[in-house]
């Protein structure tokens, strides 16, 4: 009697369900890790989280959709990070779900699954899972974007063009990047026959419409907007040096989808048993048009954006790594014929699970090692909620107002600007970034200066102290890290603004 896998049976018999499970229990682990490892928000999460208490139309952070959705998200979990949190893994769900959803129409159910389990891995290594903003948010927009532009270009269902044009207006609301999208479905659309066929009616006019609708506000901050908004062609002499760094842009793509070569490799013929009958994943044949829009955006997406981010400059590729690979999964399956046996699937399960675990345990082992081997900080290791905390009381009691407003040092003061009652945030060193905060305010309002303290007497940086040339240091403030090891405590200076008639 031949024995078959449970977990292969299920992909034939309830595919669905598999997607489900995979990433429901993905998306669980890193809300695990955020809320027993992280004492403060990754990367530059607080920041967004104060400009999005502002609700500004437009900001040098970007179009304002994700900013606003954090702060959204943010006030409905009750002032805690958890909201935000759990709104990422929402979008990875998201994400996912209209994948799994492209690729049954494409290769059939049972390799859709495959698909999707290939592309978790890609997303898990190349891009962050729980530092909510638009390259996360553009994900599942730019995923069903895919799966509306497939039902009207390869299905021929006019009803789509309604959710397409709702995705694209809210994708120019998400990220600068959507521009580049958009053209290459414009690209495709029209260089196939299928495509210029959808075109000829009157739904693309009416759907440009309400994407113009849509991006009609910010658009109209980008016009009112005194600084460029995209940055200078390099001179010919940088060309070389350009180039050199596309290069490095593209191998950091192909690092990020490392797993979905290594998985290939170990289901090859070299690593079946004797005599191993493997258990085969089937679908039907795959139609030229389908094959091409997969390899479209699979090779030209992640190529154009490396092309444009190495000619800018720009440190990472434009989009996100979670974007422009977001159909290699897809492409693989393609590639791999109608029949995919699958050799050693135990194998296979547990490189897929490691590589799907591997980065939230580096996380783990970062935040619970990296401190007893050296002197590096962890920037989720600060006590935000302390932090918040002490310096709203130390405002109320020494000055009976409510702390309206914090500058200085831009992360500390962004992690201040997340207590419950949310003073404004003012980045001093640079005052057009946060418009809606001058150093005049500031002086009227009265709020605190924070700084990262190098002596025990606080002493400000020349560059806080003159910019604000009154301030008078107290006595620094120290915090204790989650994992303390060989670091020092962490000490913050600080000095007191008093409001105007106080």
């Amino acid at each position: 009697m031949r024995f078959t896998s449970l977990v292969i049976e299920l992909i034939r018999a309830r595919p669905r369900l598999i997607v489900w499970i995979a990433v429901l229990l993905q998306a669980a682990m890193w809300l695990f890790v955020a809320l027993v490892f992280y004492r403060s928000p990754p990367g530059t999460l607080a920041t967004l989280l104060a400009f999005g208490r502002e609700y500004q139309v437009g900001t040098d952070l970007g179009p304002p959709l994700a900013i606003w959705l954090a702060d959204i998200a943010y006030r409905a979990a009750g002032g805690h990070m958890l909201g935000v949190y759990v709104l990422a893994q929402l979008c990875e769900i998201a994400t996912f779900i209209a994948l799994y959803h492209l690729s049954r129409a494409v290769v059939g159910s049972q390799q859709a699954v495959l698909a999707v389990l290939l592309t978790m891995t890609v997303l898990a290594f190349s891009s962050s899972a729980l530092d909510f903003g638009p390259l996360i948010l553009a994900r599942p927009l730019w995923a069903l974007l895919l799966l509306h532009s497939w039902q009207i270009i390869g299905q021929r269902r006019g009803n789509a063009w309604f959710a397409w044009s709702i995705e694209a207006g809210l994708l120019l609301l998400t990220t600068p990047a959507a521009v580049f999208l958009l053209l290459l479905i414009v690209v495709f659309a029209v260089t196939t026959a299928g495509g210029r066929r959808t075109l000829r009616g009157l739904d693309p006019l009416f759907a440009l419409i309400v994407v113009a609708v849509l991006a009609l506000p910010y658009a109209v901050f980008l016009m009112r907007a005194e600084t460029p908004t995209l940055p200078a062609l390099p001179p010919v002499a940088e060309l070389n040096d350009r180039a050199l760094h596309a290069v490095w842009l593209l191998g950091g793509l192909v690092l990020g989808a490392a797993a979905i070569p290594a998985l290939t490799f170990l289901n090859t013929g070299m690593f079946a048993g004797k005599g191993e009958e493997p258990p085969i994943i089937y679908r039907p044949p795959v139609e030229p048009l389908a094959r091409n829009f997969v390899y479209f955006f699979a090779f030209a997406l992640p190529l154009g954006a490396v092309l444009i981010s190495g000619l800018l400059g720009l440190d990472s590729v434009v989009g996100g790594p979670g974007v422009v690979l977001i159909m290699t999964g897809l492409a693989v399956v393609v590639a791999a014929g109608d029949l995919i046996a699958m050799r050693r699937a135990r194998m296979l399960r547990m490189v897929w699970a490691a590589a799907v675990a591997a980065p939230a345990a580096g996380v783990v082992l970062g935040v619970l090692f990296l401190p007893w081997m050296g002197t590096s900080e962890i920037a989720t290791s600060m006590p935000a909620r302390a932090i918040s905390d002490f310096f709203d009381e130390s405002f109320a009691r020494r000055t009976n107002h409510r702390l309206r407003a914090v500058a200085g040092e831009t992360q500390l003061a962004s992690l201040i600007a997340l207590h419950s009652g949310r003073p404004h945030l003012f980045i001093d060193a640079a005052p057009a970034r946060t418009p809606w905060m001058s150093q005049t305010k500031f002086s009227e309002t009265g709020g605190v200066v924070v700084w990262r303290a190098s002596d025990t007497a606080g002493t400000p940086p020349p560059e806080i102290l003159k910019r604000f040339p009154g301030i008078v240091p107290e006595v620094p403030r120290a915090f204790e890290w989650l994992v303390t090891g060989r670091q020092q405590l962490l000490r913050i200076g600080w000095a007191i603004v008093r409001p105007k008639g106080t």
